[in-house]
């Protein structure tokens, strides 16, 4: 069985800070879950293109306020509290928040810990990262 504290592992090597957000990482590919999870906070008035081209990921609003753009149709959904998506093809887009937005995200496969965006917006693959 694996327990973390999300505020214990904030104050760790789990948090990563990046441009507009920061993720807490309380699974790891290291956990041997087969996915890892997540709590990020996207900050406030920011917007970020990010495009996920080998990872799958799943998004629960927890709580704030923003939208995310599907790049390739153009079309904007509102993001709220009780609102998830999914990015099962891979989809390029643009995450906004109005108001910082908390939010439980899983990829599979997993990331290892310290991965921030590359300059296309995507997380290396596994096999870069090792």
């Amino acid at each position: 069985m694996i327990v973390r504290d999300l505020e214990s592992a904030r104050m760790g090597d789990r948090l990563v800070h990046s441009n507009g957000w920061d993720s807490t990482r309380l699974l790891l590919a290291g956990d041997e879950m087969g996915f890892s999870f997540h709590i990020t906070r996207i900050h406030a008035g920011t917007s970020h293109v990010f495009h996920y081209k080998h990872h799958f990921e799943s998004v629960y609003c927890i709580s704030g306020e923003g939208s995310i753009e599907e790049l390739d149709t153009g079309k904007v959904h509102q993001i709220r509290p009780g609102v998830m998506y999914a990015l099962n093809l891979n989809d390029k887009h643009r995450l906004s928040a109005k108001s910082e937005m908390v939010m439980a995200c899983c990829f599979n496969p997993p990331v290892t810990g310290q991965e921030v965006h590359r300059e296309d917006g995507s997380y290396a693959p596994i096999s870069e990262d090792a």
